[in-house]
C-alpha cells in the first residue's frame, strides 16, 4: 500500500492511500461492516454516500460464514460484491470483550464463541491467516486492548504482550502470500492505556518493526476525552510522517475533528449506524431524536442543508412515522443520512486543511454541531 501526504495545516493533514482495490482520501471515515455488511444499507448506497473504504471484522467473519466459505467465494470482496478497499480488525477487541469467555496466554487467546460456546484459539499467526483468507486490503495485528482504568503494572504487562504478538504477526505476514489477486498491508497497533511513557515505548518498538501503517488502539473505552486527546497527540507526533495513522473505534464528530487536528488519518466507529437505527440523527446544526413529538407535524427535510437521498426525498414527520410504526425503511433512511453526514464532515475537513483554515473551521463547525436543532412546522 502506498500513502502520500498532500497538504498539511499545522499537524492536521490530507493524503491519499492507494491499494489494489483503489485509493481513498484521508482523513477518512470507514463505515463499519462488521459481518460483511454495513447494517441497514446496501453496498451501492455506501458508494453513493461517498465512502471509499469500509471496515469488517475477522472475529465475526471467522465464526460466520467461516474462512472456508470466504475462500470458496474468492475472498470477502467477491463474497459481498464490494470492489473498494476493506480494512479488517483482527478481532482482538471482540475477543477481549468476552471477559467471562476467554483466557489470555503468551501463545494467544483461548475463547468461547458468543454464538454457541464452542472453543477457539486466536494466535498472532492464526489471525494473520484468517485475514489472508478474508482478503482484506489492510490487515490488523493481534493486540490486547487494556481496560480503563487499569493500573500501571497491568498496562506494562499488557503492552509488552501486544508488542511480542506484533512481531509474530509481522513474521507470519512476511512468510505468507496473499490468497487472491491483490496485495495486502499489515498495520501495527499502539497500546499502553493512558500512560505516556508506555505509549512512547510501544510507538518506538512498532516503528522499528516497520509496519505499513499504525493504529492507535485502546482509547474511547471510558477515559475522559482530554486524556484521549493527549494520548492521540503523543502517538501521532511519534509515528512516521509517511505512514497512515488510524484511531480505532472513535467516535463522535467532535472526537474526529480533534483527532484530525492532531494528525490522525483514518477512523471507524459504529456511532452513525447504531445511532441511526435508534432514531438519533446527526446534522450540521446539532443532533436529535426523530421520535420526539415535536417532529410529528414537521414537514421539512430531515436536515434542510443535507443533500443525501433521505433528506432530498422525505420529511421529518414521515421519518418519525416510520420509527413509530417500526417500519424497516426508517432504519435504512436514518443510516443513509448519518453516514452521509460523517462523509460530508471528512470532505469538509480535507477542504479546510487544503486551504490552511482547519483550526478556524473546526471551531465554527463545533459551535454549529452543539446548537439546539431548529424546529420547523
Amino acid at each position: 500500500m502506498e500513502f502520500k501526504v498532500s497538504h498539511t495545516d499545522g499537524t492536521a493533514r490530507t493524503g491519499t492511500a492507494m491499494t489494489d482495490h483503489g485509493s481513498f482520501q484521508t482523513p477518512a471515515f470507514m463505515p463499519v461492516g462488521t459481518q460483511g455488511t454495513v447494517k441497514a444499507i446496501e453496498q451501492r448506497e455506501i458508494v453513493e454516500i461517498g465512502a471509499e473504504i469500509i471496515l469488517s471484522n475477522a472475529y465475526h467473519l471467522y465464526l460466520r460464514p467461516g474462512t472456508d466459505i470466504l475462500e470458496q467465494a474468492g475472498g470477502l470482496h467477491r463474497f459481498m460484491s464490494w470492489d473498494k478497499p476493506i480494512l479488517t480488525d483482527s478481532g482482538g477487541y471482540q475477543v477481549f470483550s468476552l471477559s467471562d469467555l476467554r483466557t489470555i496466554e503468551e501463545e494467544g487467546v483461548q475463547f468461547r464463541s458468543h454464538l454457541d460456546g464452542s472453543l477457539h484459539r486466536f494466535t498472532p499467526e492464526r489471525v494473520v491467516d484468517i485475514q489472508r483468507s478474508i482478503g482484506s486490503d489492510i490487515v490488523m495485528a493481534l493486540d490486547e486492548c487494556a481496560p480503563y482504568p487499569c493500573d500501571r503494572e497491568y498496562a506494562v504487562s499488557s503492552n509488552a504482550l501486544t508488542l511480542r504478538w506484533a512481531e509474530r504477526c509481522k513474521k507470519r505476514f512476511s512468510a505468507t502470500i496473499p490468497l487472491y489477486s491483490h496485495q495486502q498491508a499489515l498495520f501495527g497497533i499502539v497500546q499502553g492505556s493512558v500512560y505516556p511513557d508506555i505509549r512512547e515505548y510501544a510507538t518506538k518498538v512498532l516503528t522499528d518493526l516497520d509496519f505499513e501503517g499504525y493504529a492507535i488502539g485502546g482509547l474511547a473505552v471510558g477515559e475522559p476525552a482530554e486524556e484521549m486527546y493527549e494520548v492521540v497527540s503523543l502517538c501521532a507526533e511519534l509515528l512516521p510522517n509517511d505512514k497512515p495513522r488510524y484511531l480505532m473505534g472513535v467516535g463522535t464528530p467532535e472526537n474526529l475533528l480533534e483527532a484530525i487536528e492532531r494528525g490522525v488519518d483514518m477512523f471507524d466507529c459504529v456511532l452513525p449506524t447504531r445511532n441511526g437505527r435508534n432514531a438519533m440523527l446527526f446534522t450540521r446544526n446539532g443532533s436529535f431524536n426523530i421520535t420526539n413529538a415535536q417532529f410529528k407535524a414537521d414537514f421539512t427535510p430531515i436536515d434542510p442543508e443535507c443533500e443525501c437521498y433521505a433528506c432530498r426525498t422525505f420529511t421529518r414527520a414521515y421519518l418519525r412515522h416510520l420509527f413509530q410504526v417500526k417500519e424497516i425503511l426508517g432504519l435504512h433512511l436514518a443510516t443513509i443520512h448519518n453516514l452521509h453526514f460523517y462523509q460530508w464532515l471528512m470532505r469538509q475537513a480535507r477542504e479546510a486543511i487544503t486551504s490552511e483554515s482547519f483550526s478556524q473551521w473546526k471551531q465554527q463547525i463545533l459551535s454549529s454541531l452543539r446548537q439546539e436543532v431548529p424546529i420547523y412546522s
